[in-house]
């Protein structure tokens, strides 16, 4: 990369000095990829973000391979990512999937529930309530056996049946999955209806409720442009977790405009021209994006990804 494809760096006071990036796009970006990408493709993936730098890949899915096709060789990859230095948490969606992680190995893993009722059941097949019921002998589980758990909230600011997502309500279930033994809550834009404000007024009523901003972390997706104000906005309410794919992997079934996930190039680059350390090489990141696209056989729609190309052209 050359020197016009690097920010200038102005800090921002208030900001923190290093974020950690939660890299989502072999497990969130790839499941919601038609392409079913071959196993082999996946593990180089997984090893090529790590040698650019990231330090947590979450690496795949243990739910039914019937429900998500695209992640259903889970038990084949993991072996193939024994030697990547770096976390490799999993998705679980019940106490058989924890039993399929735990007999690999697995060290951190994540649930997955809903400030929505709407969502609730048609995505688990459950009311939120039951879903937390689900979720109790996983977490315990899992924390028993020394594993790190992450939970992740999805619709926590608008729903495409329910509409706008009322704050206090969010702020329930959020509380409810951190009681459960959650190290971490990620607080997910699953339709990417979001806006700095928004955000920022439910980070404000979870710390008026006593929910530190050190056990947050962020998931926007980018439907409407906002993702990375929205996550701005989030660090200066003092989040240093975020969400993010590689090349902006993924999208969101429910809404037919959406861009998927906030782009790790993207947010590296914003991060970068803020003096905000992540460790990561925005090059290597960028070329790992563009060597995943050609394998999808469409380009990126990360606009960093597509700038800094241009560039190498």
């Amino acid at each position: 990369m050359t020197a016009a494809g690097l920010p200038m760096t102005v800090r921002e006071p208030g900001l923190p000095d290093r974020v950690r990036i939660h890299e989502v796009g072999p497990r969130d970006g790839l499941q919601n990829e038609k392409t079913v990408v071959p196993l082999e493709v996946k593990a180089e993936f997984v090893h090529r973000l790590a040698a650019a730098g990231l330090g947590t890949i979450e690496a795949t899915s243990f739910v039914h391979p019937r429900w998500v096709p695209q992640l259903a060789d889970a038990e084949q990859l993991m072996p193939l990512l024994a030697d990547v230095d770096a976390r490799l948490p999993v998705l679980v969606p019940n106490e058989r999937g924890l039993e399929r992680a735990l007999a690999l190995g697995v060290r951190e893993i994540a649930v997955f529930g809903s400030a929505t009722e709407s969502f609730a059941k048609a995505n688990l097949n459950r009311t939120v309530e039951e879903s937390l019921e689900m979720f109790a002998p996983v977490v315990a589980r899992a924390k028993d056996a020394g594993l790190r758990v992450r939970g992740y909230l999805s619709m926590c600011f608008g729903d495409p049946w329910e509409g706008p997502v009322p704050v206090p309500q969010v702020v329930g279930v959020s509380r409810r999955l951190l009681e459960l033994g959650c190290d971490e809550l990620s607080l997910g834009d699953t339709i990417g209806v979001a806006t700095p404000g928004h955000v920022g007024a439910l980070l404000g009523a979870l710390r008026a409720a006593g929910v530190p901003a050190a056990a947050l972390a962020v998931h926007f997706h980018d439907t409407y442009g906002q993702a990375l104000a929205n996550t701005l906005a989030a660090l200066r309410h003092g989040v240093t977790t975020v969400d993010a794919s590689a090349g902006g992997l993924g999208g969101c079934p429910y809404a037919k405009s959406a861009t998927g996930n906030l782009a790790t190039e993207d947010l590296v680059w914003m991060l970068d021209g803020l003096g905000i350390a992540t460790g990561v090489d925005l090059g290597l990141l960028t070329a790992t994006s563009v060597w995943m696209a050609d394998r999808l056989g469409r380009p990126s729609p990360s606009r960093t990804v597509r700038a800094l190309s241009r560039q190498e052209t």
